[in-house]
């Protein structure tokens, strides 16, 4: 296991419960983009817009350079300030979760519950998410195309097939394989590649 290898959800998660008459429901989901942490916390939202809130938190690799820097992100969504949002973002971080998002909703059961109270439910609904998930270790992931005459297209694939990666493959004038692979895969991989094609195949 390379040292930059992360802890991540193993798959989507869930948890609900009620707390003195409140519904709390919270959804996690393991996410390899800033957009698509972004996304999941729209779907969410505009799907329970009738909830009293939606809160959301995320942490998400994002590149730079060589290395790579954690942006993260909570809201209390109209929560009283520091209530729902921090406890919830918390535990992703005590836990060293990344590339991850949750969101917890809350139908309003008709007794406050203070800060105190709101703090411990939000931070249990991510637990309890994150826990239904399960947790697995990710090795950092490169992403790269191969572009291919038609000709090489059965070749190409039959390679992806059987590596450790995933691909989409785009069939148009030519073929477009974008691929994913572990980074300490990624030139091996691509050097397999230029050689069953005879160094036919675009690299990008």
């Amino acid at each position: 296991m390379s040292d930059d290898a992360y802890e991540t959800l193993a798959g989507p998660g869930e948890a609900r419960f009620e707390v003195r008459g409140s519904e709390f429901i919270g959804r996690a989901r393991p996410v390899e983009t800033l957009d698509a942490a972004e996304a999941f916390v729209e779907e969410v939202r505009a799907r329970y817009a009738d909830a009293s809130h939606n809160v959301p938190c995320y942490r998400v690799r994002e590149r730079s350079g060589e290395g790579h820097f954690l942006r993260e992100y909570e809201s209390d969504d109209g929560e009283p300030s520091g209530s729902s949002g921090k406890p919830a973002l918390n535990v992703l971080q005590q836990r060293g979760i990344e590339n991850a998002v949750v969101v917890v909703t809350r139908y309003f059961g008709g007794t406050e519950l203070g800060v105190g109270g709101l703090a411990r439910a939000y931070s249990r609904a991510v637990k309890e998410a994150v826990d239904d998930a399960g947790v697995t270790t990710r090795e950092p992931r490169t992403a790269f195309d191969a572009v291919v005459d038609y000709d090489d297209s059965g070749t190409v694939r039959g390679i992806l097939e059987s590596a450790e990666c995933d691909f989409e493959a785009a069939y148009e004038e030519r073929v477009s394989f974008a691929v994913s692979c572990p980074r300490d895969d990624a030139e091996a991989l691509k050097e397999r590649l230029r050689n069953a094609t005879s160094g036919r195949v675009e690299l990008a």
